[in-house]
């Protein structure tokens, strides 16, 4: 999955949360603004981080709608340390929760990007039965059990062997001068919180926004993905030319569209 780019905006200083204990304690980096109505709760990709494209588009529509709108970096992510092969989904997901606890005291529309399509679905379930349990959720490129699917099961078994013996695989990117680091933690963290193969529940509209013309995570994931949604309302909506950043100026006012839809709905 590939990093955004940022848009040139002026920088507000984030404030600080504390996650984990012991060794895996962690100060996330977290942007609020404050609104009405739901809030809106920002999850992002792979190494991407809370001032990328679709974010400051959405604290925008925030601004201008009045609603409150909650943004941060993963552990190893953006502003909230470097380190990033160090972290795992569970670490990830145990951000997410952190926010969702700190932030929202009413149920929030949860909006993930690739990896944070799948770390919306797993937050989602484990708030079931809460207070805040989400309003919605809006899924973009949704990257569910990509440390499996998407990884581990596309890689040549040399690259795999690599990942056994060395801990990590340093994957080029064509779209940063470093390699991503690909360690066995993550690829062995991340077979806790496989979805596919049984029903998954969220208790709330699910909105999916896929591009056709995605390199990373196939338009035919998201398909499968709505399959597993049986219990849930959803609505997919299909990008013929989009890929899988979805950031043109169409792709920002479907995202926009979407988040109202569900942030306004009673």
């Amino acid at each position: 999955m590939q990093p955004e780019k940022p848009l040139e905006t002026l920088r507000e200083a984030p404030h600080g949360l504390e996650v984990g204990a012991g060794r895996r304690q962690r100060r996330l980096a977290v942007l609020t603004q404050a609104g009405e109505g739901a809030p809106v709760v920002w999850l992002g990709g792979f190494r991407s981080d809370m001032r990328a494209t679709k974010a400051e588009a959405l604290a925008q529509w925030a601004r201008e709608a009045g609603r409150p709108f909650i943004r941060f970096d993963y552990a190893g992510h953006g502003e909230s340390g470097a380190d990033f092969a160090r972290w795992t989904l569970s670490d990830w997901l145990e951000d997410a929760m952190a926010v969702v606890a700190a932030h929202c005291a009413q149920p929030p529309v949860l909006v993930g990007s690739s990896m944070g399509g799948w770390i919306a679905l797993l937050a989602a379930r484990r708030l079931l039965g809460s207070s805040q349990r989400p309003a919605g959720l809006v899924l973009i490129a949704p990257a569910v059990d990509f440390s499996e699917e998407l990884m581990w099961a596309q890689m040549p078994e040399a690259i795999r062997q690599t990942i056994l013996r060395d801990g990590v695989w340093m994957r080029p990117s064509e779209y940063s001068p470093e390699p991503t680091p690909i360690t066995r933690a993550l690829i062995e963290d991340g077979r806790q919180h496989l979805l596919f193969g049984s029903a998954i529940a969220t208790g709330c509209p699910v909105h999916i926004l896929q591009g056709m013309a995605d390199p990373d995570v196939p338009w035919r994931h998201a398909l499968r993905l709505v399959e597993h949604l049986s219990g849930d309302p959803v609505i997919l909506t299909l990008v013929k030319d989009g890929d899988h950043r979805l950031s043109t100026e169409e792709d920002i006012l479907r995202l926009k569209a979407a988040v109202a839809g569900l942030a306004t709905a009673p």
